[in-house]
């Protein structure tokens, strides 16, 4: 099977290759990454990958790629909220048409797509709500980076629908795991702490997130490709549900540091106050479970792969951190 990995560089992508060419060693796999800030090339180092450098939106690049695969995994997007706030054009134009162009690709040449997504396009629950984000929940995007993935969510149904083609869709919870940058909330404490740095928290710190380690997101991803309904949206999750100061105060803990040893900052417009995932449909159709049997294992996990791969994210460090210096901000 030839499979087209969009946006393969990035963290969810990058450790998506990794765990196909682990578990499926017949797969030959190829890469497109516009290479940007946010991505890196070496996690992808040492494995047997055609990476090729570009934008989801060339459409006769995209089209170029699509017409010599079998299959294409769709992680390419722009996706730090902050960053939406400050500038949504470029979301827009990656996570809207450079989906759209890569369905018409698809379409062309009767190729099968998965498309991922965020818990994200559905808004958020209230701290006291027993209930959880299911498949029928309706959309409700709170920032420029949400609305742009609900709504390349929504182009995906609208080729199924009206053009015929062979799509399936995820939206999963908070991912964390390796090769994740470092301006990201679990990365940025865990280094932040690694350098002697306090780990700092929006607002009260309550807000809730349903945390889900990469590898258990990516199996569920290749049961959707091996055993998903064309058209059909999975929820993929796995019970993670944490706030932002119990997972700072386990991140203190792993490395050794007092609980309290973090700090408060203003919080974000907008920011949401819980996200939760019911993957019911998921493990009762699909037969899936997690690896990772609760979230301090995957965190413990984490932690250990940032203190022992310094190398990896320390070019990313200082950079990261003058700008949340002059932004005072730290993504949650």
């Amino acid at each position: 099977m030839r499979i087209l990995i969009t946006g393969g560089a990035g963290f969810i992508g990058a450790n998506f290759v990794h765990w196909t060419l682990r578990h499926r060693p017949d797969v030959v796999v190829t890469v497109l990454d516009a290479l940007t800030y946010a991505t890196d090339g070496s996690s992808l180092a040492g494995l047997d990958v055609d990476l090729v450098q570009g934008d989801i939106a060339d459409a006769a690049l995209v089209d170029r790629l699509v017409g010599a695969t079998d299959l294409v995994v769709h992680f390419a997007a722009e996706t730090h909220n902050d960053n939406s706030l400050v500038d949504p054009l470029p979301f827009l134009q990656t996570n809207v048409v450079g989906t759209f162009v890569l369905l018409e690709a698809v379409r062309r040449h009767g190729v099968r797509l998965h498309h991922v997504s965020t818990d994200e396009v559905y808004g958020d629950l209230e701290l006291d709500d027993p209930a959880r984000f299911t498949e029928d929940t309706p959309y409700n995007p709170s920032s420029p980076y949400s609305a742009t993935k609900a709504a390349s969510d929504l182009l995906v149904r609208a080729w199924v629908r009206s053009f015929g083609v062979t799509a399936t869709l995820s939206n999963c919870s908070n991912n964390y795991g390796p090769y994740q940058h470092v301006e990201k909330f679990i990365p940025r404490q865990i280094t932040n702490v690694l350098d002697g740095i306090a780990p700092k928290l929006y607002g009260d710190g309550l807000n809730v997130r349903d945390w889900i380690h990469v590898d258990d997101h990516n199996s569920a991803v290749w049961a959707i490709i091996d055993h998903g309904r064309s058209g059909e949206t999975y929820l993929i999750g796995a019970d993670g549900e944490e706030t932002n100061l119990t997972v700072v105060q386990a991140i203190l803990r792993g490395l050794g540091k007092g609980e309290d040893a973090f700090e408060h900052v203003t919080d974000r417009p907008g920011h949401d106050r819980r996200y939760a995932i019911d993957s019911g449909k998921l493990r009762a159709e699909l037969g899936w479970t997690p690896i990772f049997g609760d979230f301090a294992s995957g965190l413990q996990a984490t932690i250990d792969w940032y203190r022992d791969n310094e190398a990896w994210w320390r070019p990313q460090k200082a950079a990261t951190e003058q700008k949340y210096a002059a932004t005072q901000t730290v993504v949650a």
